[in-house]
């Protein structure tokens, strides 16, 4: 894992994801599933209990991927590096509507934008090799 920046950026999002998803659930006691206004973590990103569950999930997935291989890991770190690029970009226009079902904030979109330019440079970069004869 510690040649391959993929496994190992995969391996921390996932756990800080996995912690930010739990944490996130002390903040938004009282507040709807699909709630547009939620709790905020930190006191700046909102969150609701569905958001927090897709912390919990996507880290999860990046946590698990970067443990088993480096093209887990790239083809993952790309995957929601995509996801976090389209979700950064539409959460600027579902701020006061309905459809703003994972209460998203301003700060959220940045965070979410940062994301997605870490993930899918490394997932769309190219992977460090491995000597010969090792097992990415």
């Amino acid at each position: 894992m510690r040649s391959s920046p993929n496994r190992l950026v995969a391996v921390i999002f996932g756990a800080v994801y996995i912690v930010v998803g739990a944490l996130g659930f002390a903040v938004t006691g009282g507040v709807s599933f699909l709630a547009t206004q939620g709790g905020l973590l930190l006191g700046i990103f909102m969150v609701n209990p569905l958001h927090n569950i897709a912390h919990l999930l996507i880290g999860a997935v990046l946590l698990i991927a970067g443990l088993v291989s480096t093209r887990a890991a790239k083809g993952t770190n790309t995957v929601i590096g995509a996801a976090y690029l389209l979700l950064g970009i539409l959460g600027f226009f579902l701020v006061g509507t309905s459809a703003n079902i994972l209460a998203l904030n301003t700060f959220d979109h940045f965070l979410h934008l940062a994301s997605a330019i870490l993930l899918l440079a490394l997932g769309l970069g190219v992977e460090r090799s491995a000597p010969r004869g090792a097992v990415a």
